[in-house]
Parts: structure tokens; C-alpha cells; sequence
């Protein structure tokens, strides 16, 4: 009689990372306040038409496949329902569609804040992702330091060097000899260009993330870098439906509006935003440069880019760029 042999297999062996489909170039066509919604269908044509130029800048920037093949370019709008609910989907999203279109521009898709916080928070399997990402968070130490500084995870504050001594001190009074130092950047070059990021606010079981840290989760999620246990987080959801509900939550965190479109998640992003998004971007930087990513998403990318003979940084936080037009 055939005895079936027992097969034993490392829980290592096993695919844990899952796999998501890349377009070239990920494009972010704005990223607008409810303020800004509330102005009228006017104040959106002005920022698609001047979104315009610059988004046919980045298409051609991204030049042709060394294959000859054309690029992959998918298009997103991010929508803010996170610090503020002034609107209701049904009456905000189908101007925002018009005035794009009045602009020759077709948004793929479409965006919720609040899905960077917390991903479909009515269902059972809800990712908790701006809390995954700060715990993914690995602080580079500066030069000198000695540990005295809390950590982020307590403090919710990331900063890119050497803060300054929070005590007063005097060489008069001061044994030591300690002498107040001046904040400065870790790998400065000349000159330092310090910067100190707020991740959050409020209590720990009632945090308020900051619009930096959602936006640092929000590049994560484009750049096909982020999981929640090995699965794919902020799958866009086919809109098929004729008209918009009434409220955010009975809106999927990631809606495809054009069945046609290049994946979302992309090899590298880039983001056409009002001027005032600047420093917030700058913080965005900060906080990609200390985000540690799953070896085996990684990999994944750099398998596939190369296949295409598409070049992808090695580091992330330079897969991401800016568009800051004048006057958005």
C-alpha cells in the first residue's frame, strides 16, 4: 500500500508580499481643500487650466520605453473629506469631473483622505495605515546624538537632523561649559535646511493625523509600496453607479472612474500642486526618507522595472516629484 509522504514547507517559502500591476508614471492632477470646492465650479476650471500645461510637461518628460513602446501614465485627484465634510459627494465630484474635462484633462482616479488614515473603516478587514506606516517609521539618527531625544512613536514629531538643546543654558552659570547650539540637517550640504514634522495631534486612541503624514501614506499607496499583512492596500473599486451618494463613507477610499486607465500604482509619481502644498511636500520628503518598505515590494519593482529597461530610483522618497504652478 502507497503511503502519501508528508510535505513540510517554511511559512518563509510562501508568497507573502501581493503583487500589484504598475503603470509608469503615476500623475496627480490637484489636491484641493473643501474651501476650495466651496468657491464654485469657476475656482476649478482656473486650476485645471492651470494644471494643463504642466501635466503635458510631465507626460512628455517621462519620454518614450527604450522598447518603443508607449508609457503608462494613469491620472489622480486626491479629495480632502479627512479635516473637513463641508460638501457631500453627490454635489462636489461631478463639477470637479466637468471642469477637468472643460480642460481636456480625464481624471482616472479618484481619491479620499481619509482612506489614508484608516482604509474602509465599515468593513471587518479595516487597515489601519497611517498607523502602519509610523510604525514603520526608522528615525536616522544625527550625528552626536545621545538617545536623550524621545521617539516618534511617542512625540509624533520627525525631524530631519539635530534640534537644538531644549534647555536654557549659560557658560556662566553652566559648569559644562554647554553653550546653546543651533538646529542643523543631517547631510547638509553648506548649509542646513532644518525641518520639524508634526505627524499627529490628540490623544493616542484619538489621534488626528497630520496632512503631511497622510500625504507621506498617500505616495506610499501610489508607488505600490505599502501593505497591510502582505495584502494590497487601497485597491481602486470600479465606479460603475450613475450618480454619487450622499455621504463620504458609502464612497470607496479609491474609485476607478475611467475603465480604460493605466494601473494606479505606478514606478514613480509626480504631483501637480497649488504652491501652497509646498512645505507640506518638503515634510512629505522628510518622512519618506525614514519609512522602512517591505524588502520583498521592493524587489518586486525593480524586477518588473528592469524587464522594461525603465530606470526606478533606488530610493524612494526620489521616485516622487513636484509641479508648483504659479498661480494655482
Amino acid at each position: 500500500m502507497n503511503r502519501s509522504a508528508a510535505v513540510f514547507r517554511e511559512t518563509s517559502a510562501e508568497p507573502r508580499t501581493e503583487s500589484v500591476p504598475f503603470s509608469h508614471l503615476s500623475l496627480e492632477l490637484g489636491h484641493l481643500y473643501m474651501e476650495d470646492f466651496v468657491e464654485g465650479p469657476a475656482r476649478l476650471r482656473r486650476h485645471f487650466a492651470a494644471v494643463r500645461p504642466w501635466v503635458d510637461a510631465a507626460r512628455a518628460g517621462l519620454g518614450p520605453l527604450g522598447t518603443g513602446r508607449r508609457p503608462r501614465i494613469s491620472t489622480c485627484f486626491l479629495i480632502d473629506d479627512y479635516f473637513s465634510r463641508l460638501s457631500t459627494p453627490a454635489e462636489l465630484i461631478p463639477p470637479l469631473l466637468a471642469a477637468a474635462a472643460d480642460a481636456g484633462l480625464t481624471i482616472d482616479y479618484l481619491a479620499r483622505e481619509s482612506g489614508c488614515a484608516v482604509a474602509d473603516p465599515a468593513h471587518r478587514d479595516r487597515a489601519e495605515l497611517a498607523e502602519s506606516v509610523l510604525h514603520r517609521l526608522v528615525e536616522s539618527p544625527p550625528p552626536g546624538s545621545n538617545g536623550f531625544r524621545p521617539p516618534v512613536s511617542r512625540t509624533g514629531w520627525l525631524t530631519n537632523g539635530r534640534r537644538a538643546p531644549a534647555r536654557r543654558t549659560s557658560a556662566a552659570l553652566d559648569s559644562t561649559g554647554t553653550v546653546w547650539q543651533p538646529p542643523s540637517e543631517t547631510g547638509a550640504r553648506g548649509h542646513s535646511v532644518f525641518m520639524d514634522v508634526e505627524l499627529w495631534n490628540g490623544p493616542d486612541d484619538d489621534r488626528t493625523w497630520s496632512c503631511a503624514f497622510l500625504a507621506s501614506v498617500w505616495q506610499l499607496v501610489r508607488l505600490g509600496l505599502l501593505r497591510d499583512n502582505g495584502r494590497a492596500v487601497l485597491t481602486p473599486t470600479p465606479f460603475d453607479d450613475q450618480e454619487f451618494p450622499a455621504e463620504w463613507d458609502a464612497l470607496p477610499p479609491v474609485l476607478r472612474l475611467n475603465p480604460q486607465a493605466a494601473p494606479f500604482t505606478a514606478y514613480v509619481t509626480c504631483s501637480v500642486l497649488p504652491a501652497r502644498f509646498l512645505p507640506v511636500e518638503h515634510a512629505v520628503r522628510v518622512i519618506l526618507d525614514q519609512v522602512h518598505v517591505e524588502a520583498e515590494a521592493l524587489a518586486q519593482i525593480a524586477e518588473r522595472s528592469a524587464a522594461e529597461g525603465f530606470a526606478v530610483p533606488a530610493g524612494v522618497v526620489d521616485r516622487t516629484s513636484y509641479v508648483f504652478p504659479p498661480g494655482l
